[in-house]
């Protein structure tokens, strides 16, 4: 199975950007290869164009999370059974209740599989708008994220990114999380004052 996705890696990268944008669109969706493997590789060997890969990256990382969506509402649970094991289905119904469309970012931002996300999304009716905006913020500071230690660390960014780029997603992303809640608080809490 690596093998086979190894070949599905050099094929797309032969089609450059239209193959990075690809990759992006259908990992958001269906797709097992995370866009990133072509980003790297790609913004090594041009920095000069890095931005604007990560760019097109979340663009189309976006629109395929809309695809996602539909799939979602459209087909509902059964696909998600029959695309991904139950206890990860699980795990990510546990996430949207806990944590509602915050589980998005955390998604779009970390290393975990974003397509049952965005296919959750639509089995949960969560508004395209919250979807659109989670996803821009998340996919978005993990693209660009890359895009810069690129162009500070040159060929050593993917050595960087392979060793420590997880980590940091994740740790990135409880600290936005963290600060949600605080501003949620806050703004509670002086709503409350201006009722008293």
């Amino acid at each position: 199975m690596s093998e086979l996705i190894h070949t599905i890696e050099e094929w797309l990268m032969e089609y450059g950007i239209w193959g990075l944008a690809l990759v992006s669109f259908a990992d958001s969706s269906f797709f097992p290869i995370p866009p990133d493997v072509l980003l790297i590789p790609m913004g090594i060997a041009k920095p000069d164009s890095v931005l604007f890969y990560a760019f097109i990256t979340t663009l189309t990382s976006v629109i395929g999370a809309l695809l996602g969506w539909y799939i979602g509402k459209k087909l509902g649970r059964p696909v998600l059974t029959y695309l991904f094991k139950e206890d990860k289905v699980q795990k990510v119904e546990h996430y949207f209740t806990k944590y509602g469309p915050m589980a998005i970012l955390m998604a779009a931002l970390t290393p975990v599989p974003y397509k049952i996300f965005t296919i959750f999304a639509g089995v949960s009716r969560i508004r395209l708008r919250t979807l659109v905006v989670w996803s821009i913020i998340g996919r978005g500071a993990r693209f660009f994220a890359e895009a810069l230690l690129i162009l500070f660390l040159g060929a050593q960014a993917k050595t960087f990114i392979d060793e420590n780029f997880a980590m940091i997603t994740i740790v990135g992303a409880i600290a936005i999380v963290a600060m949600y809640f605080i501003f949620l608080y806050l703004q509670k809490h002086n709503h409350k004052k201006t009722l008293k």
